[in-house]
């Protein structure tokens, strides 16, 4: 069973998911999906059509890129007179002042472009540089830092490749592609058993039966992950006999885990665990320590503030 399905490919998914954010932003700006069927307004009344430009995205700070190859689909598509020089490729480290790429052509696109392209840019490092901070806490510990479900609506391929360029892992990618049996879930079946004991042992059976019945039309087949949530050890207990792969233990403080982390050892060794809940730049290092080999984040993607990216005139044509 992998520990996750992590790639800083950008995958053909994710391109598709692009380029209809692409269609949506640019519409969203200059009123069609077309740039000679729409108006900006400011650059279509002072900038001649055949004016050359090179124009540089510059970062303002240290972090780690992603975006590129967003902004290399959107020019592509739209702008296809520009040429798009890269020199920091997604998932590279970056600095103040570093040029991460240069757009070359008619100055005309290069400005109806600039927002559109700095808008994936800057969101998609703002991800790869706060995981890349979560994933320098931990290095040596053997834990990994993963993303969640907590995604911008239509975002989440690329939040989730930002998240892999910054060191990261991905969880599921949606409810498609694993089970996870949260509190919820426990409560709708306590109503199906004498024994409120009996929950997780006949949760995890059913839904490992479940997988077992349709692995034809599950993305991963027989081998989809079983994950179960729980939020105290006498739950842990019980789970560490059944059939799952994965349990979460959720908004455990650090003494907590080491004493989950010690039972697993003892009782299930081939079960992984997961620590999740009060979980940031200050408490991962610790969390880590405790032997959890992973360790979800939602904020990696619901909190991440926007890199700065600036675009900066080099010369005219």
């Amino acid at each position: 069973m992998a520990n996750s399905t992590t790639s800083k490919e950008f995958s053909t998914a994710a391109q598709a998911d692009c380029l209809k954010l692409i269609e949506m932003a640019i519409t969203e700006d200059i009123g069609a999906s077309d740039l000679d069927a729409g108006v900006d307004c400011t650059t279509d009344s002072i900038v001649p059509k055949q004016a050359a430009a090179r124009a540089a995205f510059v970062s303002r700070a240290d972090g780690v890129v992603c975006g590129v190859e967003i902004a290399k689909l959107a020019i592509e598509r739209w702008a296809p007179k520009l040429k798009l020089e890269v020199q920091v490729e997604d998932g590279q480290a970056i600095a103040p002042k570093q040029t991460i790429a240069v757009m070359v052509g008619p100055a005309h696109d290069i400005l109806t472009m600039e927002r559109t392209c700095l808008n994936f840019m800057c969101r998609l490092s703002g991800i790869s540089t706060l995981t890349s901070q979560y994933a320098a806490e931990i290095v040596g510990t053997g834990a990994c830092v993963l993303d969640t479900r907590k995604t911008t609506p239509g975002w989440r391929r690329l939040e989730k490749y930002a998240v892999a360029c910054g060191g990261g892992e991905n969880h599921r990618m949606g409810l498609y592609d694993a089970i996870m049996l949260k509190d919820n879930h426990l409560a709708f079946y306590r109503s199906l058993v004498e024994d409120n004991d009996d929950t997780i042992p006949t949760t995890i059976k059913i839904a490992r039966d479940w997988i077992n019945d349709n692995a034809a039309k599950l993305p991963n087949g027989k081998n989809t992950i079983l994950q179960l949530e729980v939020d105290t050890l006498e739950q842990l207990e019980i789970a560490l006999a059944t059939d799952c792969d994965i349990i979460l233990l959720d908004n455990m403080g650090c003494d907590r885990l080491k004493k989950g982390v010690a039972l697993r050892n003892e009782k299930a060794p081939r079960i992984l665990l997961e620590a999740s809940g009060g979980v940031n730049l200050k408490t991962i290092g610790e969390i880590a320590k405790t032997g959890v080999e992973r360790i979800s984040v939602g904020a990696l993607t619901h909190s991440a503030v926007n890199f700065d990216i600036g675009l900066d005139w080099e010369i005219a044509g």
